[in-house]
């Protein structure tokens, strides 16, 4: 494939230190937590640590989903609502039994019965074990208008229930769909963007392993896995990672294990691992930018992983917003919360709709 070329649109200045906005809010968030909240939160901390590996799904599911709701019920998101119609559509799949993957299709009403529209098909947070697509409702309808394009919201089947690679083979089937039903979902076939948060960043990576591996990556025009998990580096020393990344490693270890098949037979393959693809894989990859934040517990195998892309022609853009940890820039009342929108704005004018 040619050499991708960089506009270089984002080098933003690193602050070195997390937003003083952050910290104040998260102390803010903790002071305000009833003496029941305290109670609930220090009892899923314990289960998180603990060995019972159900006990730590459910807590792991409880607190992901208090944290979404928290900061998805924002009145900016309220207003988004009113201005996008919400349908849904459904698509087959036979890789894992008779299975109908549910989307939610994210409309602004400005666009509404209109044709050729960039579609952004995108996976939910919640380490792939976690959350749901109506979880991410909020944020889907303010993209879609912020940016003028039509979101796919994917209900893909998390672990330990489905495990590496039927979860990404939901969300890679799913690309499939509205590529070859673009017409009749009022979508262009050549302005399909792919994407995804945290664990949805995981499923985004191994979608593009797929379809690197079946040479079908002329379906997508430009792929966003945003603050992804990429590869096992929280398996390694935690000496050599920051804060954020030893502070995780162990949660994120009981994760990739939750959704592995078999993790020693696994252990090599780019499905559950993204980071190691082959290089002669990564140079079939659909032209790339990667979203991170400065002090994302994934900063580390996420910047490797752009390395590897941008030597083998595949990135576009390494996109890292200054001062943010991981999720801050969902949050509205952050001042990175305008930035990433103003991001996202950015690289759909310049390198979907062109």
């Amino acid at each position: 494939m040619a050499q991708l070329i960089s506009k270089n649109l984002f080098n933003l200045p690193l602050l070195g230190v997390v937003s003083e906005e952050i910290g104040e809010l998260e102390a803010k968030m903790m002071a305000e937590m009833t003496e029941k909240e305290e109670e609930e939160f220090t009892a899923m901390m314990v289960a998180m640590e603990g060995d019972d590996d159900n006990a730590f799904l459910e807590s792991m599911r409880s607190m992901t989903d208090s944290a979404t709701k928290s900061m998805m019920c924002h009145s900016v998101f309220t207003h988004a609502a009113e201005n996008t119609v919400v349908t849904e559509i459904t698509v087959p799949t036979t890789h894992d039994g008779n299975y109908d993957v549910h989307v939610f299709v994210h409309t602004p009403k400005s666009l509404e019965g209109k044709s050729g529209r960039a579609a952004y098909v995108y996976a939910h947070g919640g380490g792939a074990v976690a959350s749901c697509a109506d979880d991410s409702k909020p944020i889907l309808d303010y993209l879609a208008g912020a940016c003028g394009m039509v979101a796919f919201n994917v209900e893909y089947r998390l672990a330990p229930e489905t495990k590496c690679p039927n979860n990404a083979k939901d969300f890679y089937e799913t690309i499939k769909y509205i590529h070859t039903n673009a017409s009749s979902l009022g979508v262009d076939p050549n302005k399909i963007c792919i994407a995804g948060d945290s664990g949805g960043g995981y499923i985004c990576l191994s979608a593009m392993v797929l379809l690197a591996q079946r040479d079908e990556t002329a379906l997508v025009k430009l792929a966003i896995p945003g603050i992804p998990m990429v590869t096992d580096y929280c398996f390694s020393d935690p000496a050599n990672m920051t804060q954020e990344e030893s502070e995780n490693a162990p949660t994120m270890r009981r994760i990739w294990k939750l959704i592995a098949a078999d993790l020693e037979t696994q252990h090599s393959d780019p499905l559950l691992f993204p980071g190691k693809a082959s290089d002669e894989l990564l140079a079939k990859f659909p032209p790339t930018i990667i979203r991170e934040s400065e002090f994302d517990m994934y900063i580390t195998e996420a910047t490797r992983l752009a390395t590897r892309l941008r030597r083998v022609g595949r990135l576009l853009e390494l996109v890292v917003v200054p001062g943010a940890k991981h999720g801050s820039c969902l949050m509205p009342d952050l001042g990175c919360f305008a930035q990433y929108i103003d991001i996202m704005k950015t690289i759909v004018n310049e390198y979907l709709e062109k």
